[in-house]
């Protein structure tokens, strides 16, 4: 009798309890004494209680049961409401099509032994529904369409869903290094699976933090404080490791020697691995400019440097900046790919707008043209003729210009407190462009390090050209 009234308790509270259905599912692993799997599981159920509660982004090592709580998780909500729509994505069709059956064979479990605790032990009344129960989508018992499994390559059309789960989408460094498979992912979520999310839908992602600007990146940027975070490293601060027994320090460091610093970061640690290879390590930052007690500021100079786009898909970067003490405070950025008829007002406007008295524009791909342009509006539009524009033909190469002046920029520039609001585009190409590798842009980093150069030497004129 007693026994008998353990065993209820036990399903009870797995009912109730997230963490205790892992427990009662698979005891071996889900172990009381693994703190991070009881955060984990925590924060999981909460999330999905709480009704404001919108995304979840879920940062975790390898092999610490991240796939295997989130199916888990699946069968859980709907135990507790069957009317619930899952969809979850994964990096192919492959991963998918395991992870939905995973979940479709656990509810369809049959009890073979007394001993042994199956899903309609605790969930009695959730079955699969007959003749509705393929690989990739199935339906419960008094439901329609339960459960859809897709990936970036897949589809989701006539699917609406309640509650969103996207994992690992990422394979490898390779991928995470790839532009374009980044912005296809990024593509999927938001015009194919946030496309098929109900109105007070919740989203999970779960997924190893390979880059600044993969899928969990930009959902933390897009969603902002609306998205709750949740980040794991395999190494703790304290030299401890989240939990000895799935990988233990000595496994860790073997693990670290063999692969990379990089992308051992990426994986065990979060660390993405375009930051922990960016050029730019960081950029000081002012409220106020130097001023005088008047309130006048203390610039020996005003200037500009500009570096027209090349071809259509790069940027026109013009930066406008203070000089003080050989120092360079940047006042005002130009980033866009717009064409010359609306970039050539706009930098001349800019030029008038913040007092210029020197503009730098390379004449290298037509850069002359744009330069005569820019000055005859500035005389035509604003009737001023206090900014003198050169043109100047650039022949050093780029990236050792960019490499040998990048700690200059970093410890003699100062960007306004708020630079990252005013010109997002502008600082993101700046603080994701790699020491090594491939970059798709360069044209920020080309611009800052021009204005590098000209603070240094500002007596540089050789291979000037004056625009009258």
């Amino acid at each position: 009798m007693m026994r008998n009234v353990i065993y209820q308790a036990k399903l009870e509270l797995a009912r109730r309890e997230f963490f205790y259905y892992c427990h009662l599912k698979a005891p071996a692993f889900y172990k009381k004494d693994r703190e991070y799997l009881v955060q984990l599981c925590n924060t999981m159920q909460a999330f999905y209680e709480d009704q404001t509660a919108k995304v979840l982004i879920i940062n975790e090592p390898p092999r610490h049961g991240k796939s295997r709580t989130a199916g888990l998780f699946v069968e859980w909500v709907l135990g507790r409401n069957s009317h619930e729509k899952i969809m979850t994505g994964s990096y192919n069709e492959t991963l998918s099509t395991m992870f939905s059956k995973n979940v479709r064979n656990s509810i369809q479990e049959v009890k073979a032994s007394p001993d042994r605790i199956v899903y309609t032990d605790v969930f009695p009344n959730v079955e699969i529904k007959r003749g509705d129960a393929s690989m990739n989508l199935w339906s419960l018992e008094g439901a329609y369409n339960s459960y859809l499994a897709t990936s970036p390559g897949g589809t989701a059309t006539g699917f609406g869903c309640s509650l969103m789960i996207v994992d690992d989408v990422i394979k490898n460094a390779e991928e995470a290094y790839n532009e374009s498979v980044k912005e296809k992912h990024w593509d999927w979520f938001t015009n194919t699976m946030l496309s098929r999310l109900e109105e007070g839908g919740k989203i999970i992602i779960i997924m190893t933090r390979w880059a600044s600007d993969d899928l969990a990146g930009r959902a933390i940027e897009h969603y902002g404080k609306n998205a709750q975070v949740i980040t794991m490293k395999a190494l703790q601060d304290d030299g401890t490791m989240l939990c000895e027994d799935i990988l233990s320090y000595e496994s860790y460091c073997e693990k670290v020697r063999a692969m990379g610093a990089d992308i051992a970061s990426a994986n065990y640690q979060q660390e993405p691995i375009d930051i922990r290879g960016r050029l730019y390590s960081s950029f000081k930052t002012y409220d106020t400019v130097p001023c005088n007690d008047a309130g006048y500021p203390l610039f020996t100079a005003v200037k500009n440097y500009t570096d027209t786009a090349d071809e259509g898909k790069d940027y026109l970067c013009s930066i406008c900046y203070g000089v003080y003490n050989n120092e360079a405070y940047i006042l005002d950025v130009l980033y866009t790919k717009d064409g010359m008829e609306i970039t050539e007002p706009a930098t001349a406007k800019m030029l008038v707008d913040n007092g210029v008295n020197v503009a730098d524009i390379e004449s290298n791909n037509g850069g002359r043209g744009f330069a005569r342009s820019v000055k005859a509006i500035m005389e035509a539009r604003y009737h001023s003729n206090a900014c003198s524009v050169h043109a100047f033909h650039q022949s050093k190469n780029k990236i050792a210009r960019i490499l040998s002046n990048a700690t200059w920029c970093m410890e003699h520039m100062y960007f306004p407190a708020n630079w990252r609001d005013r010109w997002p585009e502008f600082y993101n190409a700046l603080i994701r462009y790699q020491r090594e590798g491939k970059n798709t842009h360069d044209d920020a980093p080309d611009a800052l390090t021009g204005v590098a150069e000209y603070c240094n030497y500002a007596t540089v004129s050789a291979g000037r050209i004056n625009i009258y």
